[in-house]
């Protein structure tokens, strides 16, 4: 059981880095190349973007050199889980950052309840990998050891055909990826200006194939790729809907993504604010910190002593 909860665990902690300041698909780097005019229209001394091609570009690059942003957000994944997250996060070098992470239902958090936990956990991410604060469940077992650190290479072993893909993603990636997978997807339009939390932003809109745009923007090879395609279909996932909401200053300000499972919809909204904050994180305490190979050896070894 412990085992079984302390896997699913690293991976929603990965998922709930990829939906917030990345995203849940690959995206095009290029996206200058897209279709588009890029026509502008002068206004007095302002000049407004009328293509939303030339505007996405825009945001793409304003938003991935602002470096780093305050993200709140909440996840749905069918019956799998539902958590909120909230923190901060920095892509200048690779994805660091803490996150709050609040599991409100699914299978996740009755997993975290049988565990004794109140469902509220942190995460810390770091250039090679992340770690979880599983609280005092854990530490009674494992000799005061509350921490578990996940590196991306046991990401890519837990996550099965798509743990390249995500590794991949959690290594290379930046939060405007929702903006590149737009640009990609050559399906996007402008739905009109609308207020987020009281900042006055443009929307936009457009579908996305999961598949396609992570080849695209991926560094796997073709039977990674090939074992991440069956298992997206077997999942029932193939398009997302993707929309982002943009300030007059072209940075992102929130981002949806809608997808249809099939243990159900996925839903992800994040908000970003405060770009450019300070972003510091410390690694956990290393004698409260075990590494998630170590702990599966060692749950191994239990078992095989009990029986």
């Amino acid at each position: 059981m412990l085992t079984n909860t302390v896997r699913r665990v690293g991976l929603s902690v990965a998922v709930a880095a990829a939906l917030t300041s990345v995203a849940a698909c690959g995206g095009s780097d290029d996206g200058g190349t897209s279709k588009g005019s890029g026509k502008t229209e002068s206004h007095g001394n302002s000049v407004v973007k009328v293509d939303p091609i030339a505007a996405l570009v825009a945001v793409q690059k304003k938003t991935g050199q602002a470096h780093s942003a305050r993200i709140e957000g909440d996840t749905s994944m069918g019956s799998t889980m539902s958590m909120k997250q909230s923190g901060v996060m920095d892509w200048s070098d690779g994805i660091t950052g803490s996150m709050k992470i609040t599991y409100t239902g699914g299978t996740m958090g009755d997993a975290m309840k049988k565990l004794g936990s109140d469902g509220t956990m942190e995460a810390r991410y770091f250039k090679d990998g992340y770690a979880a604060d599983m609280g005092e469940t854990l530490a009674q077992q494992t000799g005061g050891k509350r921490w578990i650190n996940y590196s991306y290479d046991d990401l890519e072993k837990m996550a099965g055909a798509s743990g390249a893909a995500l590794k991949d993603q959690m290594q290379n990636s930046t939060p405007e990826q929702g903006v590149k997978s737009l640009l990609a997807s050559g399906d996007v339009k402008k739905v009109g200006q609308e207020d987020v939390r009281g900042v006055s932003t443009t929307h936009y809109s457009g579908t996305v194939d999961v598949a396609e745009l992570t080849a695209k923007n991926s560094n796997l090879d073709a039977d990674d790729l090939a074992a991440f395609k069956k298992q997206l279909a077997d999942a029932g996932i193939t398009t997302e809907t993707v929309d982002v909401w943009v300030d007059e200053n072209d940075l992102l300000v929130k981002k949806t993504e809608r997808g249809e499972m099939k243990t159900g919809e996925l839903n992800s909204t994040v908000y970003y604010s405060d770009y450019g904050t300070k972003v510091s994180v410390e690694r956990p305490p290393a004698a409260q910190t075990i590494d998630f190979s170590e702990l599966l050896k060692e749950q191994g070894a239990t078992a095989g002593a009990a029986s």
